[in-house]
């Protein structure tokens, strides 16, 4: 009877014990640099990886920092890395989706994280772009359309060397004219065609495009913008986009981009620049 009231006694205190160690959180602070606000459909969500396993930390739409979440103290203790995700705002899958943006290893209480592993390194990119309306037979408006490919050899080739990016993401070509930057199409492969034909002239069902990502913008512009136009004085960009990705400007990745020389010749291969941000990065502290 006695080992009896011992036992029961013993459970009730590690049972107690347990549920005070589930109750107990501890803040984890995000710091992190150059994210941008997502569209309505989309958060960020954090995530520690404990025992090889994601756990939420919780999602975020301001990327006002440093932020604190509130996370399991023991699951804190035990994590190893650390990743952000972009998730849907309306989200019953409770895995982390394939749009990871940034990722880093806890060493002792910090972890600086980046967005290299997460969506690529981009540190050796480079790109060549054209101008020339190659949809059309009109050769008098050359200097409205760009294509990323390289003709400087007598032949075209793939005029952007860029990294395979992981899944969630896709790259996006932009020319950037009047304030308004107007997209060339989406596309994984920089030696085949993106997914835009919105502003090109196609005859029948005959694609007369390169197999390259690029745009002719002589068709369909948006309001404020008269095409055919002189993209001269204009800046080409190449951003990184998630996927899917519901807002209509560029995201924040931009590994290459360049103004078009006032003197640029039609047909002739221009080399583009490093863009204004190739890599995302910040710490996160428990």
């Amino acid at each position: 009877m006695f080992l009896s009231v011992v036992a029961l006694g013993v459970l009730a205190v590690s049972c107690s014990d347990n549920d005070d160690n589930e109750s107990t959180t501890s803040g984890l602070t995000l710091n992190l640099e150059g994210l941008e606000a997502l569209g309505d459909d989309f958060v960020y969500e954090g995530w520690i990886i404990v025992d090889e396993q994601p756990v939420s930390t919780g999602t975020f739409t301001s990327v006002d920092f440093p932020q604190t979440f509130q996370v399991n103290t023991s699951q804190l203790e035990e994590a190893t890395d650390f990743v952000l995700s972009i998730e849907p705002a309306d989200d019953s899958d409770p895995e982390p989706a394939a749009t990871k943006i940034l990722s880093g290893t806890f060493s002792g209480d910090s972890a600086t994280v980046n967005s290299n592993a997460m969506v690529g390194d981009f540190g050796t990119s480079t790109g060549t772009y054209i101008l020339a309306t190659p949809t059309d037979t009109d050769d008098t408006n050359e200097e409205s359309g760009v294509w990323f490919l390289d003709n400087s050899s007598g032949s075209a080739m793939a005029g952007l060397d860029l990294p395979t990016l992981s899944d969630g993401w896709k790259y996006e070509g932009w020319v950037v004219m009047n304030e308004m930057a107007i997209s060339t199409g989406t596309f994984t492969d920089p030696a085949s065609a993106d997914d835009n034909a919105a502003t090109s002239v196609y005859k029948g069902d005959d694609n007369d495009g390169p197999s390259f990502p690029g745009e002719d913008y002589l068709q369909n512009p948006p309001s404020g913008l008269t095409f055919p136009t002189d993209l001269k004085g204009t800046t080409i960009v190449i951003s990184v986009e998630p996927y899917p990705d519901n807002n209509a400007s560029p995201f924040t990745i931009k590994p290459l981009a360049h103004v078009v020389p006032s003197d640029a010749a039609d047909h002739t291969a221009i080399t583009m620049e490093d863009g204004p941000l190739a890599s995302l990065s910040g710490t996160v502290v428990r």
